[in-house]
């Protein structure tokens, strides 16, 4: 049934079924950073980076990088784990500067 159903999917169960979903979820999360960044640099009417862009780039790249290590895809899993990196480390600068130093 689910190979039939799902088989533009790419899967062939419904652990696969499951993981597919949880990247897709993992692609709009990280995709909404951009509308997040996009609506707040329209209402200051200049360019700015919410805070919240860092929490979606994470989120979404926490589970992008959880479902490239079980797709075994290391250039999928390079560039998430770089990536979830560089967030970090925006956000420990961001919260750095609040405090003052």
């Amino acid at each position: 049934m689910i190979e039939t159903a799902f088989s533009w999917l790419g899967v062939s169960g419904w652990a696969e079924f499951w993981w597919v979903a949880f990247g897709l979820f993992g692609q709009l999360l990280f995709t909404a950073r951009f509308l997040v960044q996009w609506l707040a640099s329209e209402r200051a009417r200049r360019s700015v980076v919410p805070i919240a862009f860092w929490y979606f780039s994470i989120g979404g790249g926490l589970i992008l990088l959880s479902y490239a290590i079980y797709r075994k895809d290391p250039v999928f899993i390079l560039g998430q784990s770089m990536g979830v990196f560089i967030y970090m480390r925006n956000l420990w600068l961001i919260f750095a500067e609040r405090r003052g130093g």
